[in-house]
């Protein structure tokens, strides 16, 4: 269902946002992609910024990528995210130094970096790194693929060819790697298992930059027991989220939370009579053409117009044009009642 993928991929980007220390709610990312900004500076750069990702996951859900684990694909995913980012999330500090460096978009490092206690290869390597990275991940079956989408996600952060940005790239191809794999259709996201276990997350991605332990650990120079410890983590992440969306939206279950706020809103005289019955036929239909309203509610084609008017008003119909089919919208404003848990409340 497209509207629910919309929504997911504002979660998906409200829990990427998240893991990086940027709080970004997905009622104000839905207000940026309305173009309604917040008058505070710092919080207009997070919501561009939120904007930013969401643009790159539909180019990426939209099918564009052939081969998520290529250099020029992950090149290209770095670059359209930060050409629409605002200038001051451009630039880092150098630790030590001080110094502020101007991210270049899609550009790979040219100086040495240090993440935590994981000292990055030299920069002059990272063509080479990546040549090998993609020629191991390219050749893999659509099984072994799934696996390898956990193994890549920590050696292309391991690599960090970027001198930012990198953490959010690994989950952009992650979730590309799995949309080619799975055909996921967009409406489960590996980025809301890993924000709300930011602190395993983030120590299974340390553990794996550490060296084998012994010569049972493997035979490259990581720790091959951490790595398999970080894919185990990854796919119960993953079987986690998918057991999580297809709870949320089982037909009978979905209608009744829709069905209850309806009358409640047409109790308060916010929505006309029976207004629920049009949600309901537009969420088993998939799409309803207009004139077919009428016939649902047993009224007049004005009562009807009225309707229609009112569920768009509210931002929980939408159509692509005046004579268009209606389609249901899940509204970030709505979430917490229509899909509970999907992230946290926030009052509009």
């Amino acid at each position: 269902m497209a509207a629910l993928a919309d929504l997911v991929r504002s979660m998906n980007c409200y829990y990427s946002n998240l893991i990086e220390g940027h709080n970004t709610h997905p009622i104000d990312i839905e207000r940026a992609l309305k173009d309604d900004y917040s008058a505070d500076p710092k919080k207009r750069d997070l919501q561009r910024e939120a904007r930013a990702h969401i643009t790159v996951q539909q180019w990426i859900d939209a099918g564009r990528i052939e081969n998520p684990a290529s250099t020029g694909s992950l090149r290209e995913i770095h670059r359209r995210f930060c050409e629409l980012l605002p200038d001051e999330l451009l630039w880092v500090e150098e630790p030590t130094t001080k110094e502020r460096v101007r991210v270049v978009p899609g550009e790979f490092r040219t100086k040495d970096v240090k993440v935590g206690l994981h000292i990055s290869i030299s920069p002059g390597a990272v063509p080479r790194f990546l040549a090998d990275f993609e020629r191991v991940f390219s050749a893999v079956g659509k099984t072994d693929a799934i696996i390898a989408a956990a193994a890549a996600h920590h050696r292309f952060v391991w690599i960090h060819p970027f001198l930012d940005g990198n953490g959010r790239v690994a989950r952009l191809m992650s979730h590309a790697m799995l949309l080619k794999t799975l055909d996921t259709g967009g409406v489960w996201s590996v980025a809301r298992g890993f924000g709300r276990n930011v602190a395993a997350y983030k120590g299974h991605l340390a553990a794996c930059d550490l060296p084998r332990r012994n010569d049972l650990d493997g035979r490259g120079n990581l720790s091959e027991e951490a790595l398999a410890a970080f894919t185990k983590f990854f796919l119960e992440t993953c079987l986690d989220q998918v057991a999580f969306m297809e709870e949320l939206v089982q037909p009978d279950r979905l209608r009744a939370r829709i069905g209850l706020w309806a009358e409640e809103e047409i109790k308060l005289g916010k929505l006309p009579a029976k207004s629920g019955q049009v949600l309901e036929t537009v969420l088993y239909r998939g799409e309803l053409p207009r004139g077919d309203v009428a016939e649902i509610l047993g009224a007049t084609p004005r009562h009807a117009r009225r309707t229609i008017s009112a569920l768009l008003d509210r931002g929980v119909l939408t159509s692509k044009g005046m004579r268009d089919p209606l389609l249901l919208a899940f509204p970030a404003t709505l979430a917490s009642r229509w899909m509970p848990g999907l992230f946290p409340d926030k009052e509009a």
